[in-house]
């Protein structure tokens, strides 16, 4: 066999093809049979195995779902012959969506009862109707008595007036019954085709809009060709969730942690992705191809608004000049939301299968084993990719000003090619749950997992000192000299690193003034970036105590007043 790569974006020929008006039309199934799920949309593959005579033929797909993301088809495929492809066109179309054999049966005995029904409908409108003539008939008979006589004013024999108004009266209660009866079933019989008939409504076939593709082709001979259909769509996407399991060592032995990354899937396509191979790619299709451009931006002096004229003042906003304060900003990208319910029942006898990785300078792709159905509810599908096991060291963290509680963190450095995306991860520690985190983007860096409450830390805060007062004899100063005491106590049977965080004021104007003082200074100031944040780093043995003393005096003018503010 004879292949050929055929790839062609949909409606890359503006141009019409003189083979597109004589060529004839196959329609062609084709069936999905790979699908590249992004962060947001996916990449579908369908496949289509075609016999296509010699000449010019135009190959019509009409399943693709309605959501194709225009510009996105492209042909692409092998043939044992050569195939030429002229255009590919594309264009949305209703079409009826055929129901399932019961259905077809269910309709056709509603069809039938609802004739039956309105058979018997015209029956009892004949009885109404006879009802209805003989009901004339005795009145116009009850009128005798007011009829005049003939022309030649003999008067006939006269009836027997008493049985005839018995006979009206007998006939006429017959009558009454009759068309009671009548009218009765009539309305028993509107309200049951009613019913059936709005069933019947309900069970029709339902019109779909769907996407129809005609591919132009030309071959020398009669030929046998496979070809692949790639199309995207928007209304699908995946996120990474995972799971931290922290298994702490006894003594100074490293302790593990077990870092599982999976993955939710979901789509609103149109179509069900029945028995399809799924890969998850980290690459944003529709995330923006640039860079978002900066405008110049400048500053000027502010101008006098001029006064208006009395002619101009019923020209409203318009009339005026408008100052600019400050610069227009740039649009924003648009950003990718990751969330997904998290799955962290797993049986501890089955070994999970692992995505495959195909990693690529710019992306990177996780090849799920195996195949499965993503139906087109937008139900999210968790599927496992892959877990990887770090040596991790340990350290407790505590801000006793506003909590005396010791905080557990496993600090990991991730290796490798592929990135962990952001997205929620469930924390266990020694096969407890402890809580829920977010993991941000990590790639070849250090991150510290936050793992719960450390008990055998302990932690206490005391205020030792808070004074006001004032100093000097010329120009008095004010001053707020204030204390404290940080007590860490370390009860594990091995030694642990730990960090106190607290905090000092930061002046925002020059007469003001803040000193810090106390015995023990702070290891790192102006932690994070964050101004007046400090930090007290050290490693304390089991069974070891540590006490941090530290305080700062705020000193202003006499004739000023100072608040306390947070940032």
């Amino acid at each position: 066999m004879k292949y050929l790569a055929l790839g062609l974006l949909a409606l890359a020929m503006s141009a019409p093809c003189l083979m597109a008006a004589t060529a004839a039309e196959l329609e062609s199934n084709s069936t999905i049979d790979s699908v590249v799920v992004f962060p947001s949309g996916a990449e579908v593959h369908r496949n289509a195995k075609v016999s296509l005579p010699a000449g010019d033929t135009t190959i019509v797909f009409p399943d693709l779902p309605a959501k194709t993301v225009p510009g996105s088809i492209r042909v692409e495929g092998a043939a044992d012959g050569t195939l030429r492809i002229g255009s590919v066109d594309q264009r949305r179309l209703y079409v009826p969506q055929s129901g399932s054999g019961n259905e077809a049966s269910e309709r056709k005995r509603l069809e039938k009862e609802i004739e039956e029904l309105k058979d018997k409908r015209q029956m009892v409108q004949a009885r109404i109707d006879t009802a209805n003539t003989q009901q004339v008939l005795l009145q116009n008979l009850a009128n005798l008595p007011n009829v005049s006589p003939g022309r030649d004013g003999s008067a006939g024999p006269a009836p027997d007036w008493g049985q005839l108004v018995r006979l009206i009266g007998n006939e006429m209660g017959e009558i009454q019954e009759t068309l009671l009866e009548a009218k009765v079933d009539l309305r028993d019989l509107d309200r049951k085709i009613e019913d059936l008939e709005k069933t019947l409504s309900e069970l029709a076939p339902k019109r779909i809009e769907r996407t129809q593709v005609k591919v132009f082709v030309s071959s020398d001979s009669a030929l046998e060709a496979d070809l692949t259909i790639k199309y995207q769509v928007r209304s699908a996407s995946w996120r990474p969730f995972y799971e931290a399991r922290l298994k702490t060592a006894a003594d100074d032995a490293k302790s593990k942690l077990q870092l599982v990354r999976r993955a939710t899937i979901q789509q609103r396509s149109g179509e069900p992705w029945k028995n399809v191979a799924i890969k998850l790619s980290t690459t944003r299709p529709t995330s923006g191809s640039t860079a978002p451009e900066l405008r110049p931006m400048v500053v000027d002096i502010m101008k006098p608004r001029p006064a208006p004229s009395p002619s101009a003042g019923a020209q409203g906003p318009r009339g005026g000049i408008m100052s600019m304060n400050s610069a227009e900003e740039a649009p924003a990208a648009e950003r990718d939301r990751y969330r997904g319910k998290l799955a962290t029942a797993r049986r501890a006898d089955v070994k999970p299968v692992m995505a495959t990785v195909e990693s690529a300078p710019f992306q990177a792709i996780f090849v799920v084993p195996g195949r499965a159905d993503i139906d087109t509810t937008g139900e999210t599908k968790n599927l496992m990719i892959s877990e990887a096991d770090f040596e991790v060291s340990l350290s407790v963290k505590a801000v006793p000003k506003k909590q005396p509680t010791a905080y557990l963190y496993a600090t990991l450095e991730r290796t490798g090619d592929t990135p962990l995306l952001p997205g929620p991860v469930a924390l266990f520690r020694d096969g407890t749950f402890v809580g829920k985190g977010r993991l941000p983007l990590i790639a070849g860096e250090r991150y510290e997992l936050g793992f719960g409450a450390d008990d055998l830390v302990r932690v206490k805060y005391a205020i030792l000192q808070e004074k006001r007062g004032e100093t000097g004899l010329i120009s008095t100063t004010r001053t707020d000299d204030r204390n404290y005491k940080l007590t860490v106590t370390n009860l594990h049977k091995q030694k642990i690193d730990v960090t106190l965080l607290d905090q000092m004021p930061v002046a925002r104007d020059e007469q003001v003034q803040v000193q810090l003082t106390g015995r023990s200074r702070p290891t790192k100031q102006d932690v994070d970036d964050k101004r007046g944040l400090l930090a007290w780093e050290f490693e304390l043995k089991p069974k070891e105590e540590k006490v941090i003393d530290f305080g700062y005096v705020v000193k202003w003018p006499a004739d000023k007043q100072i608040i306390y503010r947070s940032r």
